[in-house]
């Protein structure tokens, strides 16, 4: 498959709700190292706390290491899970504060979006317009996309696991999840992050479960690597993921970096993160 050039995000031309780049509203471009769930999780909250201050709104791309689960904030989890054997494999369990279902991470692009939550017209707005400016993104890098529209397809907190099923909004190829994602809304601030992935192996969300969970009418996820045939660079698929976002939101990305205080706040909230208390409180 033919892939496009990546755009320069300088020359980005809005289409969006934006009008012109000079008019733009800067958001904060972010991309941090691969790390643990626990503090992956902490930075998204420790970047609501920096916006709802007055900061920036902030779009962020990261990595997970070592490979982890991830729980949606009410899904039931306690005694569901087989923690020896997912030790054994290296996998870490990290309950989120967004909803949603079981999600693993290991070859993925994770994205969050940190907006105060009337910014981009409100909880189902933000996910909309989010979902679409990622599907913008991922067709500049050629993958053949598309969004669920039936908005009755919600996921309710379950041990099923997040790619099994679609729901309203999900980002597809064909039949098959490519993208899952999330929110949680406090105090006039809105997060909403989500998966991309890169291969499609969700498996330990299911082999992991100790009672054993199988629908033969699922589909497996997509994934990046089989719909392009091949894998871009990091550095294409951000610029391109950003490129969708300035073009979709009208919206000017300016790079940026977690700074010293955001920092601290980071290593604060992740020994909640990091609690078993929280990690398996249903």
């Amino acid at each position: 498959m033919n892939q496009q050039q990546p755009p320069a995000r300088a020359a980005a031309r809005p289409e969006g709700i934006g009008a012109s780049r000079s008019s733009a509203t800067a958001w904060r471009l972010i991309e941090t190292p691969a790390d643990n769930g626990s503090r992956n999780m902490a930075t998204d909250v420790a970047l609501m706390e920096s916006v709802r201050e007055g900061g920036a709104p902030a779009l962020r791309f990261y990595r997970w290491w070592p490979a982890c689960i991830s729980l949606g904030r009410n899904q039931p989890a306690k005694d569901h899970y087989d923690i020896e054997e997912a030790k054994r494999r290296s996998i870490d369990f990290v309950r989120r504060p967004t909803g949603g279902r079981a999600v693993y991470h290991h070859h993925e692009v994770t994205y969050s979006v940190i907006v105060g939550d009337r910014q981009l017209g409100g909880p189902r707005r933000t996910y909309e317009l989010v979902h679409r400016a990622l599907l913008a993104g991922l067709r500049l890098l050629g993958a053949p996309t598309d969004i669920v529209e039936d908005p009755g397809l919600a996921l309710r907190p379950s041990t099923v696991p997040c790619f099994e099923k679609l729901d309203g909004g999900a980002i597809v190829s064909g039949k098959r999840k490519l993208v899952g994602s999330a929110q949680f809304r406090e105090k006039g601030i809105l997060l909403q992050h989500g998966s991309l992935l890169l291969t499609g192996d969700q498996s330990p969300t299911v082999e992991l479960l100790k009672v054993a969970w199988k629908d033969d009418d699922s589909e497996p996820p997509a994934a990046l690597d089989e719909i392009l045939n091949h894998l871009p660079t990091w550095a294409e698929l951000i610029d391109c993921l950003a490129s969708g976002f300035e073009r979709l939101l009208g919206i000017h990305l300016l790079e940026s970096v977690i700074d010293e205080k955001e920092k601290g706040r980071m290593m604060h909230h992740s020994r909640h993160f990091s609690d078993p208390e929280w990690t398996w409180r249903l």
